[in-house]
């Protein structure tokens, strides 16, 4: 915009609010992912510039982002001692120091801190920044070849990244996490868990029910040979109305 004073300051804004992948500095325009990990495609993002007279006026553009899940096997993480909500808002110098110290194009694909530090935005000292870095054809590099330029460059890194936050900083290297477990597999295992536990339970009762049968069966036979055998010591017999009869009388009833 030609025009000065606030008539020629622009401000950038991301229109269809895909803040979750992608976020937008709104001074310079410069668009940054904020977590497009696991995720692959293209990202179609309408941007909006906006001058700040009295009568504002704006432009849009759509700016198409592919992310190639490729990508993923080489991403290096490095472990920047400085709170989060700090690296992000230099999240550009980060970049700019990592570009001009690997010779390479460094492309940011997440930023990120611990679980409980999340909730904590500004209270941890340890961020983590994930990359990955093309070299001049466009070629996708390999993080062992990522990880020894950054540990060849480790002090040189840091002492650019002390300017850029005006304190001591350390750049680790670090393995990149596996990732979470999804709700979806949360929720397998939970229900696998649950119907073992059931099957286990329903085995238990079949067996105490089968040992229960036994058991009264062999009672029941015991209890009947004791019959038998007191009716073989004893000739005479107790009918159901109390009186006594002889075996023979008894068989001969019977028969």
């Amino acid at each position: 915009d030609p025009d000065s004073g606030d008539n020629g300051l622009l401000l950038y804004s991301l229109v269809n609010n895909q803040m979750n992948e992608f976020d937008i500095d709104e001074n310079t325009g410069q668009i940054f992912t904020v977590s497009v990990a696991g995720k692959a495609g293209t990202f179609y993002l309408e941007v909006q510039a906006a001058d700040q007279g009295t009568r504002r006026l704006t432009a849009l553009t759509t700016v198409n982002v592919t992310v190639d899940s490729s990508s993923s096997n080489n991403v290096v993480v490095v472990v920047l001692s400085q709170m989060i909500n700090v690296v992000e808002r230099n999240i550009a110098e980060v970049k700019r120091v990592l570009e001009d110290k690997l010779a390479w194009n460094v492309y940011i694909v997440d930023v990120y801190s611990n679980e409980f530090e999340r909730k904590a935005r500004s209270s941890t000292d340890v961020t983590y920044v994930k990359i990955a870095a093309f070299d001049e054809a466009n070629q996708e590099v390999s993080a062992e070849d990522v990880k020894r330029k950054l540990r060849e460059q480790k002090s040189n890194i840091e002492r650019e990244l002390e300017k850029v936050f005006s304190t001591s900083v350390t750049a680790a290297i670090e393995e990149a996490p596996a990732d979470s477990a999804t709700p979806e597999l949360i929720a397998t295992i939970v229900l696998s868990v649950l119907l073992a536990c059931t099957l286990i339970a329903f085995l238990v009762y079949v067996l105490f029910t089968i040992k229960r049968k036994r058991k009264y069966e062999q009672q029941y036979l015991i209890k009947k040979q004791t019959e038998i055998m007191e009716g073989i010591d004893n000739p005479c017999a107790t009918v159901r109305n109390g009186s006594l009869k002889s075996l023979g009388e008894l068989e001969h009833t019977n028969n």
